[in-house]
């Protein structure tokens, strides 16, 4: 048997894969599940339950690095009858943030649309195609009509994904805010798993 498995969305590849080399993390390993998932999420409890179920054999732990990601607790529910842990919150942007900074960044304005690196570097494939606006732009104001504002909870201080962040706010019509939270709660998460093992 080996070590934990950590079954995550796609999104958050690159993340964890260097959380894991800086921190030295070698007792986990990573299996990603499609980041367009999140564009279909009562999809998301299958795709990790078929996952548990190959990896039982294997791994002695398992970890669901995902927040609720709009499964509407369908997640949880699965979780709790397989016996297996999250990370904390209802999405990634809260789980980067942590739970109070979030809290914080919303309370100002509920009309945010939130970026990570990863969702501004690819924001034409995941939400312009993703949601079909480069085909039907008038369906913007169907999805984007009670946004105020976009802010780009930035995981690493990267001009590149700064740009990218820039260019979706221009593309919704938005103003455009950047905050950089590092890893949070992804990170601390892992680093307690490698801990525990």
């Amino acid at each position: 048997m080996q070590g934990t498995l950590v079954i995550a969305c796609g999104a958050l590849a690159g993340e964890l894969k260097d959380i894991i080399n800086r921190n030295k993390l070698d007792t986990l390993s990573v299996e990603c599940l499609p980041a367009s998932l999140h564009n279909y999420p009562d999809r998301i409890p299958r795709a990790v339950a078929d996952r548990i179920t190959r990896a039982r054999e294997r791994y002695e732990h398992i970890f669901v690095a995902y927040g609720d990601c709009g499964t509407g607790g369908g997640l949880d529910r699965l979780l709790d009858q397989e016996g297996i842990e999250r990370l904390p919150g209802a999405h990634c942007y809260e789980f980067f943030a942590t739970s109070p900074v979030f809290a914080l960044v919303q309370d100002a304005e509920p009309g945010t649309f939130y970026l990570t690196d990863f969702l501004a570097r690819h924001f034409d494939r995941l939400v312009m195609r993703g949601l079909g606006l480069d085909k039907h732009p008038e369906l913007y104001p169907m999805y984007f009509g009670n946004y105020r504002r976009v802010v780009h909870l930035g995981q690493t201080d990267d001009l590149e994904a700064e740009r990218a962040g820039r260019s979706a706010a221009a593309k919704l019509r938005l103003s455009y805010e950047r905050l950089i939270v590092g890893y949070g709660h992804l990170q601390t998460s892992l680093i307690r798993l490698e801990s525990v093992v």
